[in-house]
């Protein structure tokens, strides 16, 4: 069965209805690529035999237009088969410019969202008209995962709207709505609903308008080329600032600011296989892997509630509970209230609790200023936190989140006196990042609803929540707690109960590790210029006290250093957190490879272009992560000893 069925309707019109047999999207597949081209052949021949027809009319069978390449497959192309995934390239944009060359308008109805391959699909269409309607997205996802657009959509952005707003859009893969695609040019028209859709292609059909603005010999890129002053003054500094946000570990952006400038100084058949080119050093690397398995996959799992208890109905949380109005208890107040949650804020004074709802307070007043929300909107927002000091207040709250700092004694007091308050459905969750949560849940008389809920600090930047199971917590219960969390609006992982869970043991390890170099005597300066060439966000050592970290790198250097080579302290810093995250897998303490890597990436910053902890053992080679980590152990300790998991993973 076709992907695309062919008609030609009763207004003389060629309909190319996208239709991807069982699957809920349209895809740039292999199967996809070969029906364009039949149906590309037969446009042709209808065309040259039956004059009266008016041109060609793509639109989707799908609630969205086109949801881009085919991912899976794109897992499978290695440097082996470069040439022939060059081949296929340049084919899918030999029949995307027959289209646009076939002498009558080739007009693309856009419905739903139209992102990388779909996007570029249409621009291979003369009129590109979208109905505007909220949630709609037109754009391209592929740097966000190591790729880029290589179906001709850095070229032509670059012709319709400039160098330097094609380079920004494309390489931050922004995904624009419908009016802000109009003003790239990616859309030449907009309409109200899904029924002025047909009217309107075919207006555009009937004007006979059949030209790109790339096959005008007379037009010029907006705001000029590279040998423009303006354009060659942003150049000289543009590989430089790239290099600086990416320190040379993400290929795709420097290759779409390379396809740009170097398609910009060429003609336009030229500038597609350029693309092409830059498209396929990228697509059989190693990092658009990495980016694609973590980013796409992984991440889908999670929004599948792969993680999630199956069987256990939707339990959304109506009121929230929150101890200790410190920065993480304001922040986890904000973060429930800006998504219509009720919050009760609690702490020992009114004072203290009015000031953790001034935090939310602070982050509107901002907004508001910057036009990014009504003063309604926000006042409403603020309303929902109830600051107070009374514990009687949370007796409506179905979850409870404690936010006080890491005392045990502390926690336990606060979790019988609210408990005493609490209907008996209620959950009992704690923020605690280092405290196990089954010695926590022992204060508490229903230990099946209690379960840990680990924040990121500042909450309202942090993506990530890391959920901790206890050994009594029940389905029910972490299933709520799951939810709560993806009702804000934030990732959840899952893991379960052990000293450190895992984001915190984790981090420790590099932080450990970051230490013992120092004591190694190797400069902290080096160590944390090796940590963050190696993409982490903050070196090992930011964590720690400066005073302290000071006085003993000044005593280390009195000493004398021991000769650590710069591979030996990346290797350290990097590979001992893809050895703890194993042995987290090996100890149950993680379950699934999902949470492993996006809980890194999103939880302290693991580089994304290694597709986190667990991803970057396969970056670096299971086999070759195995003798690498014998070498350290040898070298330098037990705590690079391969785990069993490990060395299943180097067999294959």
């Amino acid at each position: 069965m076709s992907s695309i069925r062919y008609e030609i309707n009763p207004d003389a019109v060629i309909v190319l209805t996208l239709d991807a047999p069982g699957s809920a999207v349209n895809l740039m597949s292999e199967a996809f690529r070969h029906d364009l081209h039949e149906a590309v052949k037969r446009v042709q021949l209808d065309l040259k035999h039956r004059p009266e027809l008016l041109g060609v009319i793509i639109n989707s069978a799908k609630s969205s237009f086109f949801a881009g390449a085919d991912l899976k497959a794109m897992l499978k192309i290695g440097p082996s088969q470069a040439a022939s995934f060059f081949e296929q390239v340049q084919s899918l944009k030999a029949d995307l410019r027959a289209l646009e060359k076939l002498g009558k308008p080739v007009v693309a109805m856009i419905q739903g969202s139209a992102l990388g391959g779909g996007l570029e699909l249409a621009l291979a269409c003369h009129h590109r008209i979208a109905v505007n309607k909220a949630g709609i997205e037109i754009g391209f996802p592929e740097a966000s995962l190591g790729l880029l657009p290589g179906a001709g959509g850095i070229v032509k952005t670059v012709r319709l709207k400039g160098l330097q707003a094609a380079v920004q859009v494309i390489s931050e893969s922004k995904r624009l709505s419908v009016q802000e695609a109009l003003d790239m040019g990616w859309i030449t028209q907009v309409v109200a609903s899904d029924d002025a859709l047909m009217p309107a292609a075919l207006a555009a059909l009937r004007s006979g308008a059949c030209s790109q603005v790339w096959d005008d010999p007379k037009h010029r890129i907006p705001g000029g080329g590279p040998s423009q002053a303006a354009i060659a003054s942003m150049l000289s500094v543009a590989p430089a600032m790239l290099v600086e946000k990416t320190r040379g570990n993400f290929p795709a952006q420097e290759a779409i600011l390379a396809v740009a400038v170097e398609g910009a100084q060429v003609d336009f058949e030229t500038a597609l296989r350029i693309e092409s080119r830059w498209l396929t050093r990228l697509a059989t690397g190693q990092v658009a892997k990495n980016m694609i398995q973590s980013f796409f996959f992984h991440l889908n799992e999670i929004k599948a509630d792969r993680s999630r208890p199956q069987g256990e109905a939707a339990r959304m949380t109506m009121k929230l509970g929150v101890l200790g109005a410190g920065m993480m208890g304001s922040g986890i107040a904000w973060a429930a209230a800006s998504r219509g949650l009720s919050v009760v804020l609690k702490d020992v004074s009114r004072e203290k609790a009015e000031h953790g709802k001034a935090y939310s307070a602070r982050i509107l007043a901002k907004r508001v200023e910057s036009g990014k929300m009504s003063p309604d909107k926000a006042q409403a927002i603020l309303q929902r936190i109830q600051a107070t000091d009374v514990m009687q207040d949370l007796s409506a709250c179905d979850m409870v989140i404690e936010a006080v700092y890491e005392d045990q004694a502390l926690k336990a007091k606060l979790i019988r006196e609210a408990l005493e308050v609490l209907g008996e459905a209620a959950v009992f969750a704690s923020n605690t990042s280092t405290i196990p949560i089954t010695e926590l849940a022992k204060a508490s008389s229903q230990p099946e609803q209690f379960i840990g809920i680990h924040f990121f600090s500042p909450v309202e930047k942090m993506p990530l929540v890391e959920i901790i199971r206890g050994k009594k917590t029940n389905d029910a219960t972490l299933a709520k707690a799951y939810d709560f969390v993806k009702q804000i609006g934030k990732t959840p992982i899952v893991v379960n109960d052990a000293r450190g869970f895992y984001t915190s043991r984790v981090f420790g390890t590099y932080v450990n590790e970051g230490m013992a170099l120092l004591g190694e005597g190797v400069s902290a300066a080096r160590i944390e210029n090796i940590a963050m060439q190696f993409g982490m966000p903050v070196g090992p050592l930011a964590v720690l006290d400066e005073v302290s970290l000071k006085l003993a790198d000044d005593v280390l250097h009195m000493r004398g250093a021991k000769p650590v080579s710069d591979e030996d302290i990346r290797d350290r810093l990097s590979m001992i957190q893809s050895i703890e995250t194993l042995r987290c897998l090996q100890e149950q303490v993680l379950a699934h490879d999902h949470d492993a890597n996006i809980g890194s990436i999103m939880g302290w910053g693991f580089p994304a272009y290694t597709g986190g902890t667990l991803q970057f053992v396969h970056h670096y080679g299971p086999q070759a992560f195995l003798a690498r980590s014998l070498e350290l152990q040898a070298r330098y300790g037990e705590r690079f000893s391969p785990p069993a998991l490990l060395h299943q993973l180097a067999k294959g």
